[in-house]
Formats: structure tokens, C-alpha cells, sequence
């Protein structure tokens, strides 16, 4: 019942104003993603190495991330449904083929963009330099797009299929929560390395 109560909230927010909904949306569950993330962190810790502890900075990086990101791939979703559609009749059966052009639509063109963003958005948000923003896309674009794209076609395909378009962005923002985890611990490697690096050159 409380459950069917929250998807109705949602569905009347998402009408009345699908931006705002989400980007809210979006940026709770990424948040949600990174407070995984740092919580994994500081579960499997070694031994010998002292516990981060949980970054709220980090965590509202995340948040702000999601909510840029979730509006845009709300209306990205919504071309996708009218370039694409699954069935020109309600009577006729699903189309795979559009189906297919969908989810390699996605992966081809949305998938690369959302990594540049991401990548250059924590970069700006970190206060990184140009040079350590240009190192973050050296080393983390190529590995995560390729993680990216072994991963995430399955879950687009069940998406565009079965999910409503409203509850599109919240279905993948749900699946996101792991792939959140992923990124936030590419990220905060990244970033320890160049910390280290930095601070390697300040001693000299």
C-alpha cells in the first residue's frame, strides 16, 4: 500500500513537474550510490591503512552530478521514445529492431557524453587543475566506457522495455547505484594518485 502510495506521489510530481522531480530523484539515488561507495571503502580497509571516513563533500559532488544529469536524460529518453518507437499499434507486437536501435543509440551516443560530464564535472567540483582534468580523462574514460558498455546494454533493454517512460530515469538511477559505486571508487583513485603526485612534487 505505502509503496503504491509513492509511486502515485511520484507519477502526479513527474506531470506536473518532470524536471524537478528528476533531478531530485536522480540526485538522492546517485548520493545514495556514493555513500555506498565510501561505506565499501571504509568496510575493506587494510589492516595497515587508516579508515577515510565518509566525505560528505564527495557525496554532494555525487548529488549535484545527479541532479544535472537526470532532466537531461529525462528528455533524452523522451526523443528516444519518438525516434524509436517499440510498436506503431498497441495491437502490433514489440518491435526488437527498435528495441535494439534504442539501447545502441544509447550506448553509442548518450553513454560516451554522460562520461564526459561526469569526468569533467568532478574535475571543476574537485578544483582540479587543467592538466589534472585532462589526466582524469586519460586514465578513467577509456576503462570506464569499456566497463560501461559491458554492463549497461541488459539493463537499457529491460528498461526501455518494460519501464513506463516516467519511471525510466528512476529504474536506471536505481540500477545507477552501482554504477555510482564504480565511478565514485575510479574517481577517488584517481584523485589519491594525483593528490600524491602533487604532494610529491611539493616535497621536491
Amino acid at each position: 500500500m505505502a509503496t503504491l502510495t509513492i509511486a502515485r506521489a511520484y507519477q502526479h510530481a513527474y506531470h506536473t513537474h518532470p524536471n524537478y522531480t528528476l533531478a531530485v530523484t536522480g540526485g538522492t539515488l546517485n548520493a545514495l550510490g556514493d555513500i555506498v561507495a565510501q561505506v565499501s571503502q571504509n568496510i575493506f580497509v587494510k589492516d595497515h591503512e587508516p579508515r577515510p571516513g565518509w566525505d560528505p563533500a564527495r557525496t554532494l559532488r555525487f548529488f549535484c552530478l545527479g541532479s544535472g544529469m537526470s532532466p537531461l536524460l529525462g528528455r533524452w529518453n523522451l526523443f528516444l521514445e519518438r525516434r524509436f518507437p517499440l510498436r506503431a499499434w498497441r495491437i502490433q507486437p514489440i518491435s526488437f529492431r527498435a528495441l535494439s536501435k534504442r539501447v545502441a543509440a544509447d550506448q553509442l551516443i548518450m553513454a560516451p557524453i554522460g562520461l564526459v560530464m561526469f569526468i569533467g564535472s568532478m574535475g571543476v567540483m574537485e578544483c582540479r587543475s587543467p592538466r589534472q582534468i585532462h589526466e582524469k580523462y586519460a586514465d578513467m574514460f577509456a576503462p570506464a566506457l569499456l566497463t560501461n558498455w559491458k554492463v549497461w546494454p541488459i539493463a537499457q533493454m529491460i528498461n526501455f522495455r518494460y519501464m513506463p517512460l516516467p519511471y525510466r530515469i528512476p529504474f536506471q538511477s536505481t540500477c545507477g547505484v552501482f554504477w555510482t559505486l564504480y565511478l565514485s571508487i575510479l574517481n577517488a583513485k584517481e584523485d589519491e594518485r594525483q593528490d600524491r603526485e602533487a604532494l610529491q612534487a611539493t616535497v621536491r
